[in-house]
């Protein structure tokens, strides 16, 4: 009897103590690789100092902060993606995700297996309890958590958020991480859409009028709403339905309430300026591109943050938005009761784990706030104690400037290469795709490329609440103080010329920036909404491979874009399935053609698409 005590103290004891240490201490964990485990070429700061200007080089410093910031800086954005959005209190679940990566014994994966822990069904979509779901999380081998995924213990309760890894970094058929190859697998619209409350990332969807989901003025007054808001369960439906139209590998990534993703791209981002699929980070440190990263890390990671500029740039009254975003998080503490006496903005200033900006994620207001500029989409700037502002994302920035692909692996005949270089000259790809990088660097209007225009206006909105950039100085520490010196940017008659192309502003309709085709062999499928898409076998179009769970061949694909014929097949294929087409995912445009009737064999044709895909090879 007295040893069955003892076992039960101990058992109980050892119980306590979990509970004590899982809800007391905080905890967090992402991985990051060490430089033998990765198949990426990285530069250090002389090397990058010899190829680019020090207006595009960091230091060893900057290098080192900037890759732990890539593999695991989250900005705390396991609180929205956690406990508001509800993307693991679905048929997508933390313990599952955790019995998937178990399963593996280290071998690592490319795309993750998950068990589906209940049912999902939306937009022609079914999932089965029991159902395997294709993530296309990379797992690396040796490891146990997903590539670019953080787990956080917090208020006794297990959360995860994710870093730029997630989708900027892959891993190989060994399970070595490749830093920068995009993730093109990676099932972001159907992770999205299983979570509990999909609705709070509604403004990414074809989203006319959200009147549209109101409920009536009956049942309003019956239920006693301080603030009319959407019927709930009508509004999660419909976002949901929304999200699995989008492509592996894409995602939206603008608030212009249009459905309308982009394919993620590659993070070598060196020479590749201006940046993002409009070219509207121009101005700022880097060249732009810490511009383009704040506004992924403030805007597309936490849905809450726009709740200061809702009305004037979304025209959607502050409280409605907020309480639309809350009245299904997953979490209690954050979800708001449409039937209580205090409007969703009072009811948020309680629980806010961030006060003194929108939002849940660790940021500051930018120089302009609340005011957008072209350093910021909404307003802020991410940065967590204890660093200056803009230096976790500066060092980001150099830390992508410092990437380069890994070798190809393709095997051509050096007369073949040389034979495509002429080619590429010949057929007149030079005169966009010059230089270095195989980029001019320069925008391109929707109408000249003949693309589907609406990613190049994503920004448009933003005009309505828009004021000249400013800067902190570099020094300014955060918290900030009380009254933090502020630095206006000095832009010539040019660069604001071409900011009101890459941000859509004024009379101009938006604009697409002429890529870099630096390591284009890792980037398939092509152009902007992934559309130029032919898997290994021939499967022509995104509905027959990446909606199949099938990648994109690279040499097929870029063969598809370069002749006429196959890329009408791809273009058909497409428009036939209405996803696609009502997600403005086409393959349309870049007829620059390189076949029979422009002049060129087929073996001058294979020749250039060898020699594209292995430029970086040599």
């Amino acid at each position: 009897m007295k040893k069955i005590f003892r076992i039960t103290a101990v058992v109980a004891a050892a119980a306590i103590l979990g509970w004590c240490l899982f809800t007391f201490i905080e905890f967090e964990y992402a991985y990051i690789p060490p430089d033998r485990e990765t198949r990426g070429k990285e530069r250090n700061s002389a090397e990058l100092l010899s190829v680019s200007s020090k207006a595009e080089t960091g230091s060893d410093e900057q290098l080192k902060l900037g890759k732990k910031m890539f593999f695991a800086e989250t900005f705390g954005n396991e609180v929205f993606f956690t406990d508001i959005l509800g993307m693991f209190d679905g048929a997508f679940t933390l313990s599952n995700i955790t019995k998937a990566i178990i399963q593996l014994h280290g071998e690592g994966t490319s795309s993750l297996k998950v068990e589906a822990a209940q049912s999902f069904q939306a937009g022609g979509v079914s999932i089965k309890k029991g159902d395997l779901i294709d993530t296309g999380l990379d797992v690396a081998k040796g490891t146990y958590v997903p590539l670019g995924v953080k787990f956080v213990v917090d208020e006794g309760r297990m959360k995860a958020g994710v870093s730029c890894a997630a989708c900027h970094a892959s891993v190989d058929g060994k399970g070595n991480v490749l830093p920068g190859i995009p993730n093109t697998d990676l099932n972001i619209g159907l992770i999205l859409a299983m979570g509990s409350n999909s609705a709070s990332y509604f403004t990414h969807t074809e989203m006319k009028n959200l009147r549209e989901f109101m409920k009536k003025a009956d049942e309003i007054s019956k239920e006693k709403q301080q603030v009319q808001l959407p019927d709930a369960e009508k509004l999660e439906k419909f976002v949901d339905a929304e999200f699995v139209k989008w492509p592996r590998g894409s995602n939206d990534t603008t608030i212009d309430l249009e459905n309308n993703p982009v394919q993620v791209s590659d993070s070598f981002t060196l020479g590749d300026q201006p940046y993002g699929w409009s070219g509207q980070g121009q101005v700022g440190p880097f060249k732009g591109l810490s511009a383009l990263i704040n506004n992924t890390h403030s805007q597309n990671m936490d849905a809450v943050s726009q709740s200061s500029i809702s009305g004037p740039v979304l025209g959607i009254d502050k409280d409605v938005y907020l309480g639309t975003l809350l009245q299904r998080a997953a979490y209690k503490k954050y979800r708001y009761d449409p039937t209580s006496k205090e409007t969703p903005s009072a009811f948020f200033a309680k629980v806010d784990p961030t006060p003194g900006v929108p939002g849940v994620n660790r940021m500051i207001p930018s120089a302009t706030y609340p005011k957008i500029s072209y350093l910021s989409s909404v307003g802020l700037l991410p940065s967590a104690s204890g660093y200056k502002a803009w230096e976790q994302v500066n060092a980001m920035s150099a830390y992508t400037n410092s990437l380069q692909p890994p070798s190809t692996g393709l095997k051509t005949e050096a007369a073949v290469y040389e034979e495509g270089k002429r080619v590429f000259a010949k057929a007149g790809c030079i005169s966009c795709h010059a230089g270095e990088y195989l980029t001019n660097n320069q925008l391109i209007k929707p109408g000249e490329i003949g693309t589907d225009p609406s990613r190049a206006a994503g920004f448009k909105r933003t005009e309505k609440y828009f004021t000249s950039p400013k800067m902190y100085a570099s020094d300014t520490p955060v918290p900030l103080p009380k009254h933090p010196k502020k630095e206006d940017l000095q832009l010539t008659p040019e660069q604001e010329k071409h900011l009101q192309l890459g941000w859509a502003h004024g009379n101009s309709s938006g604009a697409y920036k002429v890529p870099s085709l630096y390591g284009l062999y890792w980037s398939a499928p092509y152009l902007h909404d992934a559309g130029v898409a032919v898997g290994n076998k021939n499967e022509l179009g995104v509905s027959n491979t990446l909606m199949q769970g099938k990648k994109a061949d690279a040499v097929n694909s870029l063969q598809a874009l370069v002749d006429s014929k196959l890329r009408r097949q791809v273009i058909e294929e497409n428009l036939s399935d209405n996803r696609l087409r009502t997600a403005h995912i086409s393959g349309n445009g870049h007829e620059f053609w390189v076949d029979e009737t422009t002049g060129f064999t087929s073996q001058e044709q294979q020749a250039l698409i060898h020699y594209l895909l292995r430029f970086t090879d040599e």
